[in-house]
């Protein structure tokens, strides 16, 4: 693979959370500092959300 393939395509990151941390948004502090996007709150469908601005995966333990 190409490093310019590799770039294109973000491995992409999962976090786990719990009720307790809602409401949720994006960027916070379980994404590290790397991630540099408007601030968006997260609505969780079917016990998941996904940042529409970096792709990162947050998973609501029940």
């Amino acid at each position: 693979m190409s490093e310019t393939a590799s770039k294109a395509t973000p491995t992409p990151r999962q976090y786990k959370v719990s009720r307790s941390e809602l409401p949720l948004a994006c960027p916070n502090e379980l994404t590290g500092e790397g991630i540099a996007h408007p601030r968006v709150f997260l609505t969780f469908e079917g016990g998941r959300a996904v940042c529409p601005y970096c792709g990162t995966e947050y998973i609501l333990e029940e």
